[in-house]
């Protein structure tokens, strides 16, 4: 069953007296922490276990959660500027779960046909994505590994929807932080960037290196969840080598196109990621 309560998806809620972990879908090992429910929990959602909330309490201790929403806005900034400019297809690699201000409630706004592929390598993200989506016939929720391009791109659920001779907007926010260094995320850039046809956009988010708040928390998160590195702004403006910046370019996430004016000096909430958007050009 899926409701919606206060601009919020809540998904199978447990009775009265039950906890998450007590209708936990099956397969779900509820003593190991989740990217995906990590997230859910800092946003304060409602799809996480006690173990996923010890970390968003321990990475919260001394900060507010302003930073995961301040990635939850640009996202929709981000999709409701690539829809605006004619993209009407969308891949999101490790969409999370879902909660306001989805990719396709966005691009959808924009444009009613647009098409919208989510990805997540979490079970738990596929069954809360079928609910949510089990009436929308342009959306899909795929489960696999970004990490792996040519099988992600070659997915019979997404070629459905998406077409790759033609423009499509990608999406990478709030992802690439959580690969090692081993796994060369600038090269996975390079492969998304190389499948992709002239015209097409890549939407960058990731925590950066630039504060005594974001290393204290990347200590946390590689601790806690084993991922989750603050990179340098040099290494992540170098994610969008071979594209064409759109303005402001990699800029702090409050500051990258706001609806309204932004209050600065930006709080170090406001500090913790940087994003931007790149196109290829035609």
């Amino acid at each position: 069953m899926v409701e919606r309560e206060q601009d919020e998806w809540i998904f199978s809620t447990p009775p009265a007296g039950e906890s998450p972990e007590d209708w936990a879908p099956t397969g779900i090992d509820v003593t190991v922490p989740s990217v995906a429910r990590v997230y859910d929990a800092i946003l304060g959602g409602k799809n996480n276990f006690a173990v996923d909330r010890a970390i968003a309490d321990e990475a919260l201790k001394d900060l507010t959660n302003e930073g995961a929403w301040a990635n939850r806005h640009i996202l929709a900034r981000g999709v409701r500027y690539m829809a605006s400019a004619g993209i009407d297809q969308f891949v999101d690699l490790g969409s999370g779960l879902p909660t306001v201000q989805n990719t396709h409630e966005v691009a959808q706004q924009v444009n009613p046909n647009a098409a919208v592929v989510y990805v997540d390598n979490d079970p738990i993200v596929l069954a809360h994505g079928r609910a949510l989506l089990a009436e929308n016939h342009r959306t899909r929720v795929v489960t696999a590994d970004l990490r792996d391009p040519a099988d992600v791109l070659a997915r019979p659920e997404l070629r459905e929807l998406v077409d790759l001779t033609r423009p499509v907007g990608l999406l990478l926010v709030g992802v690439l932080h959580h690969l090692a260094d081993h796994e060369d995320p600038a090269g996975l850039v390079r492969a998304y960037r190389d499948a992709l046809p002239p015209g097409s956009y890549i939407f960058i988010t990731h925590f950066c290196d630039s504060t005594p708040e974001g290393r204290a928390l990347e200590k946390i998160f590689l601790s806690r969840l084993g991922s989750g590195r603050f990179r340098a702004l040099e290494e992540i403006e170098g994610y969008f080598d071979g594209l064409e910046l759109v303005e402001p370019g990699v800029v702090l996430l409050p500051l990258w196109r706001p609806d309204e004016p932004v209050t600065e000096p930006l709080t170090p909430e406001g500090h913790l990621s940087v994003g931007g958007i790149g196109r290829l050009p035609r």
